[in-house]
């Protein structure tokens, strides 16, 4: 009797999955019983598209996540994690937002603190890289090196640089508040900051001792290169006798900025050149119109970076002028915008870059000739006295040499 109940049971739960089954079809069962609460582990495996997957990742969320989704923040950090999973710092989703303060900050003007910022790599960090002379950032006390805790209370660690930029900037007038570690003095420190626009005056020049010209490049935006030739016409017109040219705490740039002050101190031949992926290599030539034909002297520092390290390099290839300073930053790679249609785009690495004799700097950086170090108390200062900074004496003495 009780055999031929359990047969009977068993029969039973049979015909009334097949009648399920019929009913609602075998494709809806596995949706049907897990709505109920009953789940089947692994299903039968299928090959789906791209956008398949990623539709059925959303109707997920959207039917069983436990609070409600903001369905296009999803899909913009969607876009973000993609670009995230190359694992190339450089290489960079922008919302519509970002891409206009990115755009804004290579024409020498935009509001913020004035301070530029780097991703270290290897401790997965943010960090300050030059504040600029007379920014809100550099009156506050930021220094190269600081490293970004927090933006307005909100941690920056796991961001991108460009997500802890668009936290910095914002509309002038507007206080911003740094946490910042100084590992110099091993402790955290909040700075406010009245945001301000940014009129960046990316070269300063005076005539030194024995007409010897200074000028210096704070970075190369699409302003610098008028503003250089101001400054080096001017000298020129003081009857300069030589050169230094201070690149020391520069980030970079744009690469047909510093291709065309190249173009200016260069005889003719190459600056730099470039190669994809594919192997297509670009050349950026000196046409050998104009160079400079008086000792030269090139102040760099473990902050010059990109563009710099390209002018840099040049110049030493070239024999035209002698390196002074410590290694610079190590920055070889060329990225180009790119935009969507939107008024959102992309920042990609598109290719490496070489000096004229071929050397790769990624991560390596370019050494001077004369190797001369800032005394440890001094590393973490933006700005020196003129008597306590060494390596400007040296290029001085050097170039002093030359002309007796």
């Amino acid at each position: 009797m009780k055999k031929d109940f359990i047969v009977g049971l068993i029969t039973g739960l049979i015909i009334m999955i097949l009648v399920v089954i019929l009913y609602i079809g075998s494709n809806n069962l596995v949706e049907y019983l897990n709505l109920s609460g009953i789940y089947l582990g692994n299903q039968q495996e299928q090959e789906l598209e791209v956008e398949d997957k990623f539709n059925i990742l959303v109707q997920y969320l959207d039917r069983y996540y436990y609070e409600e989704i903001n369905t296009e923040d999803l899909i913009e950090n969607a876009f973000k994690g993609m670009l995230e999973g190359i694992g190339d710092p450089y290489t960079v989703y922008y919302n519509e937002e970002e891409y206009r303060r990115l755009l804004e900050s290579t024409e020498g003007v935009y509001s913020g603190i004035g301070v530029v910022v780097t991703y270290d790599e290897e401790n997965s960090q943010i960090r300050v890289l030059s504040p600029f002379i007379g920014s809100p950032g550099e009156k506050a006390g930021l220094l190269p090196d600081d490293i970004i805790l927090e933006v307005d209370g909100i941690s920056v660690e796991g961001m991108n640089l460009e997500e802890a930029v668009g936290l910095i900037t914002g509309e002038e007038g507007t206080e911003v508040v740094l946490t910042i570690y100084r590992e110099s003095e091993e402790r955290e420190m909040d700075f406010p900051i009245i945001r301000e626009t940014i009129d960046i005056p990316t070269v300063e020049s005076e005539m030194l001792e024995n007409n010897i010209g200074y000028i210096q490049i704070t970075d190369f935006d699409s302003v610098t290169y008028n503003q250089f030739m101001e400054a080096l016409e001017g000298l020129e017109e003081q009857n300069q006798q030589g050169l230094i040219l201070d690149l020391r705490n520069n980030p970079g740039g744009l690469l047909h900025i510093v291709e065309a002050i190249a173009d200016e101190m260069l005889s003719e031949g190459l600056i730099v050149y470039t190669e994809d992926k594919h192997g297509n290599r670009e050349e950026l030539r000196s046409d050998g119109s104009r160079s400079f034909d008086k000792p030269l002297v090139v102040l760099i520092n473990q902050y010059s970076a990109s563009a710099s390290e390209i002018l840099a390099g040049a110049i030493k290839d070239h024999e035209v002028g002698t390196l002074v300073g410590t290694t610079t930053f190590g920055k070889g790679l060329v990225q180009r915008p790119f935009p969507v249609g939107d008024g959102s785009g992309l920042k990609l690495t598109v290719s490496k870059y070489f000096t004229p004799n071929g050397h790769y700097i990624q991560d390596v950086g370019i050494e001077p000739d004369v190797t001369v170090e800032v005394p440890e108390e001094l590393r973490n200062q933006l700005t020196f006295e003129r008597d306590e900074d060494v390596q400007l004496h040296k290029a001085l003495e050097i170039i002093n040499d030359q002309l007796n």
